[in-house]
């Protein structure tokens, strides 16, 4: 690095850099005890073979499963923050100095292609979920490192442990850093192949009964889906459409296998659960994830209009009163407090989805082959309900209908949880873990690369601030969610990111 840029950079790191308070440094160290605990008793279960993995298996594969799904959902995470926020930004400013992040921002960029990865990773990040459930889980009745029974209750039982690694490494340290450091972090093959990966997920159909949803909720709204590319001949109709029916006959599948399991008992649900119980929560966390994932869709849609636009409602007016009241502190608050509320009930869904059943025991579900089941073992299936329903639907849903998200009860009550999680510092350590990241990998802001966007059009290189797009698109949702504005947020709240 030069020593103009060198100045540049730290004078960007000055910018960005926040007072750390006692209470702050508090947060930090208990959090980060926590997660060292954490990570120590997850690693201790594996080893012990008291995972499913680990005991069906081997300790080894489990433990190389789960660091390598924790990785790549740090791509994943990232790679959504830096390809949502970087289209303003002329290409040749950065084709030179970071020519893998050309390649992935001309392929993300190209037509509807970031529409097509934002479906891909969303299915994407469930399923890796799912699998570093199934490798550091504990089995019901663990002994690990000869800890109170209570303890391992807590950390293990209730999946506290579980649930902070994988917020804390795996998405929110990666968001803070992607955030400010897009150009950078994509600047990898990794990254590249993890865009072709989410690609090709959306291109199989699986998760193409969204586009069903998709268009009937445009309909509803008077809102037309707007693509960037030519209307699809026959032959591309016919293929899309076919997809479309593929995709709802998974889906129905799906539901099927998973509601034969519960009534019968044979999935992971913890032990003394009744299975009506099981189905009820199954239903019950799948739609208070679905308001989570479409409120964040409803909070950025209403940012930035008048609050006098944001519906006149009773719970209307408490929930913007509550989420834009001060200099909007709050706003980041609730993505963080969402973040962990989300992955808390994905964990739990997992356990009521996975399946329990040995193959070759006469007892598979439907009577299928050993093989089907040994495949049904997986999750995959939860995967694909979980994306779907608990998820794409209802960012849909509140992209079409934002309002009437605002002036849900629940949607109140999901905030005062999701805000009050976050008060917690419970997740502060992830700030820690980012700056440690941040340092190791070299990262810098984009301003140094790039400039800021005053310094961009005074060089003949204005960002292009035109609307990707007013319909219902996958990027048009998403708009906000990874961008500058909506992750600058932890510092308005007092939270470091100088990582």
């Amino acid at each position: 690095m030069s020593a103009d840029d060198a100045a540049k950079s730290q004078s960007h790191e000055d910018a960005h850099d926040e007072k750390i308070t006692p209470l702050t440094l508090v947060k930090y160290t208990v959090s980060v005890g926590l997660l060292i605990f954490s990570v120590i008793i997850i690693m201790a279960a594996i080893f012990n073979e008291e995972t499913k993995l680990s005991a069906d298996v081997s300790p080894w594969l489990a433990v190389v499963v789960f660091w390598g799904a924790i990785f790549w959902l740090t791509m994943i995470e990232g790679q959504q923050a830096s390809l949502v926020g970087l289209p303003p930004v002329d290409f040749d400013l950065y084709k030179d100095s970071h020519p893998l992040t050309y390649k992935n921002t001309s392929l993300a960029f190209k037509g509807d292609n970031l529409d097509r990865y934002l479906m891909g990773r969303q299915f994407m990040v469930l399923l890796v979920v799912f699998v570093i459930n199934m490798c550091g889980s504990p089995n019901a009745d663990a002994d690990i490192l000869g800890l109170p029974d209570i303890v391992i209750q807590i950390f293990l039982g209730t999946g506290i442990a579980m649930i902070l690694t994988t917020c804390m490494i795996g998405q929110l340290a990666t968001q803070v850093n992607a955030s400010h450091c897009m150009i950078d972090y994509i600047n990898n093959y990794f990254a590249l192949f993890t865009l072709y990966v989410a690609m090709t997920i959306e291109f199989t159909g699986i998760m193409h009964s969204s586009y069903l949803i998709q268009n009937i909720l445009a309909a509803l709204s008077g809102k037309p889906v707007q693509s960037n590319e030519e209307p699809r001949s026959g032959v591309q109709m016919l293929f899309f459409w076919g997809r479309v029916l593929m995709s709802l006959a998974i889906l129905g599948f799906a539901l099927a296998v998973t509601f034969e399991a519960l009534f019968a008992g044979n999935t992971t649900m913890w032990e003394g659960v009744p299975e009506a119980v099981s189905v009820i929560l199954f239903v019950v966390l799948m739609s208070v994830v679905g308001m989570l994932e479409g409120m964040q869709i409803a909070f950025f849609a209403v940012a930035k209009i008048p609050a006098s636009e944001r519906g006149n409602s009773f719970f209307a007016k408490k929930t913007c009163d509550l989420l834009f009241k001060g200099n909007g502190q709050n706003l980041p608050g609730f993505m963080i407090g969402r973040q962990l509320t989300v992955v808390t009930c994905f964990f739990v869904v997992a356990r009521v989805t996975t399946l329990d059943i040995e193959p070759g025991q006469g007892n598979n579900v439907f009577g299928i082959r050993d093989s089907s089941q040994a495949f049904l073992n997986t999750g995959l299936h939860a995967a694909v309900i979980t994306t779907i329903l608990a998820s794409i639907t209802w960012q849909l849903a509140a992209s079409a209908f934002p309002l009437a998200f605002l002036a849900n009860p629940a949607t109140y009550i999901l905030l005062v949880v999701a805000l009050a999680l976050e008060a917690t510092g419970v997740a502060s350590g992830a700030w820690v873990v980012a700056r440690g990241v941040k340092k190791v990998m070299g990262l810098q802001y984009d301003e140094v690369y790039v400039g800021t966007p005053e310094e961009r059009a005074a060089n003949n290189h204005p960002d292009n601030t035109e609307d990707a797009g007013t319909g219902m698109g996958f990027h048009n949702m998403m708009q906000g969610v990874g961008s500058h504005d909506a992750l600058d947020g932890p510092m308005a709240a007092g939270v470091d990111v100088e990582a």
